[in-house]
């Protein structure tokens, strides 16, 4: 399984910009960027649930785990 990302989808969805989204969160607009590009390793719930707060969203809206190719 791989995890992928689509916070940058749903922050164009509700129009609203990385730096405005870092803000109200409380997490630098660096982070919003590793956030949107999956090169974090981890989130924390308490992050988590502060995004979807402000996005309006669940969890499931932001991150999606798909199955990753099988190797031949």
């Amino acid at each position: 399984m791989e995890i992928i990302v689509r916070l940058d989808v749903m922050l164009a969805l509700r129009k609203m910009r990385s730096r405005e989204l870092a803000e109200r969160v409380g997490i630098t607009e660096q982070n919003i960027s590793l956030l949107k590009s999956g090169k974090v390793k981890g989130i924390r719930f308490e992050t988590l649930a502060k995004i979807c707060e402000v996005l309006d969203c669940q969890p499931g809206d932001l991150i999606e785990a798909v199955p990753t190719e099988a190797a031949v």
